[in-house]
């Protein structure tokens, strides 16, 4: 989800998926540390390249087998890669 903010920022949110809880875990890393890595480093880049202030939310969640599923590859505007 993209929105452009009345005070000239955007606020982003973003999905990442992964398979397993296991990777979950590791995505969010021990007592959050890694999302906010991920997140704080994202965040500067992005506003560097957007040339205004972004709010960034990012959330992992776990679905089972998505990366065998074209229609997820499509809803990200990706193409399904064929084996």
């Amino acid at each position: 989800k993209w929105e452009e903010r009345k005070d000239g920022s955007v606020r982003i949110e973003q999905v990442i998926y992964v398979e397993r809880d296991s990777q979950k875990k590791i995505a969010l890393g021990k007592n959050g540390d890694a999302i906010k890595a991920i997140s704080t480093a994202s965040r500067k880049e992005l506003s560097e390249i957007l040339e205004q202030p972004v709010h960034l939310f990012l959330f992992v969640k776990v679905r089972e087998n998505w990366g065998d599923d074209p229609e997820r590859f499509r809803e990200m505007g990706l193409e399904f890669p064929r084996g």
